[in-house]
């Protein structure tokens, strides 16, 4: 592949991405989404945010583990319960953050 096409490719996914994204917000009031979907979009971010920490949390390396000795595992528990619980942003943060801390103080 030659270095303008590859510019050309990069220009048109870029260009694409944009489009993509500027729909959403030029035509948020204008389009009437089914009563479903409206409800489905509201799990989202959540299902985002699972897949970007689940990795992060049991893949250390090597192939996925539950094991005890990763310290993320029971701070990540910890932070879920107390996100479940509370419903605070900061509390689930300072507890998971606490929590790791703390495990890997112990541990290591």
């Amino acid at each position: 592949m030659s270095e303008w096409s590859q510019w050309l490719v990069f220009t048109a996914i870029g260009l694409g991405t944009f489009a993509l994204r500027l729909s959403f917000v030029e035509l948020h009031g204008m389009l009437r989404l089914p009563a479903g979907l409206r409800r489905a979009l509201v799990y989202v971010p959540a299902s985002v945010l699972a897949a970007l920490v689940l990795p992060a949390v049991v893949f250390q390396g090597k192939p996925a583990l539950f094991d005890w000795a990763n310290p993320q595992l029971p701070a990540a528990l910890v932070a879920g319960w107390v996100a479940w619980k509370t419903r605070s942003t900061l509390l689930t943060l300072t507890s998971g953050m606490a929590v790791l801390w703390i495990l890997k103080h112990w541990l290591g």
